[in-house]
């Protein structure tokens, strides 16, 4: 996921962080010299495949990837990026809402959202997939997640404002979801229509 240009100031999360749902990552200390993982567009056909869960024996390559999507997530920059975006068809995904400055990087492994407000609210949202193409999508306002660390390891959070949409839409890519299908169909085909002239374009 992506905020709009111009946005990130309006839409911060008051969500709180606490130290058992940021994931210690020893690269990201040099995360400048790793060279990101290349981000797929849409409409490659994984982005509409639902992808499988994450087994103790995938755990080996979930870790080998993660360098290089951190790497492709912050260089976007984005704030989420989930395993189908760089072709793997596996349930997990990366998620940072931090202030401009600060890094608070999680990593979710077959995350589900477990319970969701009534409360509804719209956010203009982007997605490193659908480069350059922005629009308002009304989700729930908070929600609570169920996930498993990268030691195996079962979390839940809540979350509302920015990190509650951007879980998600990060949860969405895993089902085969893009923020395009919470739009009108005619929204929806125009943006398709444009990313694909200006992908045409390049």
């Amino acid at each position: 996921m992506i905020t709009s240009p111009g946005l990130e100031l309006v839409f911060q999360t008051t969500s709180r962080y606490i130290p058992s749902i940021m994931t210690t990552l020893p690269f990201l200390s040099d995360i400048e010299s790793i060279a990101p993982t290349p981000i797929l567009v849409a409409p490659q056909p994984v982005l509409r495949a639902v992808a499988r869960e994450v087994t103790p024996d995938d755990m080996a390559l979930v870790k080998s990837h993660l360098p290089g999507m951190f790497s492709a997530m912050y260089k976007a920059p984005g704030i989420g990026l989930a395993a189908p975006q760089i072709g793997l068809g596996l349930r997990f995904a990366l998620v940072d809402v931090a202030d401009e400055g600060e890094r608070h990087p999680m990593v979710l492994i077959n995350p589900e959202i477990i319970e969701e407000s009534e409360q509804l609210a719209a956010r203009e949202e982007g997605c490193l997939s659908l480069p350059n193409q922005y629009a308002e999508v009304i989700r729930p306002l908070s929600v609570r997640m169920r996930y498993r660390t990268l030691e195996g390891a079962i979390e839940e959070i809540e979350a509302d404002d920015l990190l509650a949409t951007c879980l998600q839409h990060e949860i969405d890519h895993l089902d085969g979801i893009l923020f395009v299908d919470h739009l009108s169909k005619l929204k929806r085909n125009m943006i398709m229509r444009r990313l694909a002239k200006e992908q045409k374009g390049r």
